[in-house]
């Protein structure tokens, strides 16, 4: 995915240390963007950085980057459902998970009722998001909780499919 950052123009990145000083690679992403590299990639590559830091760097120094992955907050708009989740859920411990995956299904089912197909998707995808950040953060039972409800959404087990 080639996303590019919008940065109006009269902002410019900060500059590098003087040389000796030892250069973050926040502080090198935010220079080459202030000298007009704004590909996400390209940035990735030159800093040696995955492109969510990459998109994470760009987004808190209030760059749009239109950037989306499993690390990007949920604060940060992907359409029009995001406003739904956002700061709503976790997965600290198993009653967190418990209750975040309570409101993906509130969601999920919200959206099955009024026949809104893409909330209902991104209500899965949130459950995905919440299942992976829990289990590559060693988080397995956490992380069981929504596997479990994404498992009976994907078999067809959820709630009915709606009737024309």
């Amino acid at each position: 995915m080639q996303a590019t950052a919008e940065r109006p123009p009269q902002q410019a990145g900060p500059p590098l240390p003087e040389s000796g000083d030892k250069v973050s690679k926040k502080e090198q992403i935010l220079s080459l963007y202030g000298s007009g590299v704004q590909s996400i990639d390209d940035l990735a590559a030159l800093t040696e950085a995955r492109p969510s830091y990459v998109g994470s760097v760009l987004a808190k120094a209030g760059y749009t980057t239109g950037y989306h992955d499993l690390y990007t907050s949920t604060a940060s708009r992907m359409n029009a459902y995001s406003k739904f989740f956002t700061g709503r859920l976790g997965f600290r411990d198993v009653k967190t998970a418990e209750s975040s995956l309570r409101f993906i299904d509130r969601m999920h089912r919200q959206f099955q009722r009024t026949g809104d197909r893409a909330g209902q998707h991104h209500a899965m995808m949130m459950a995905m998001v919440m299942y992976n950040r829990a289990r590559w953060t060693g988080k397995q039972e956490e992380a069981e909780v929504f596997r479990r409800w994404l498992t009976q959404q994907l078999a067809g087990e959820g709630a009915p499919p709606l009737h024309s």
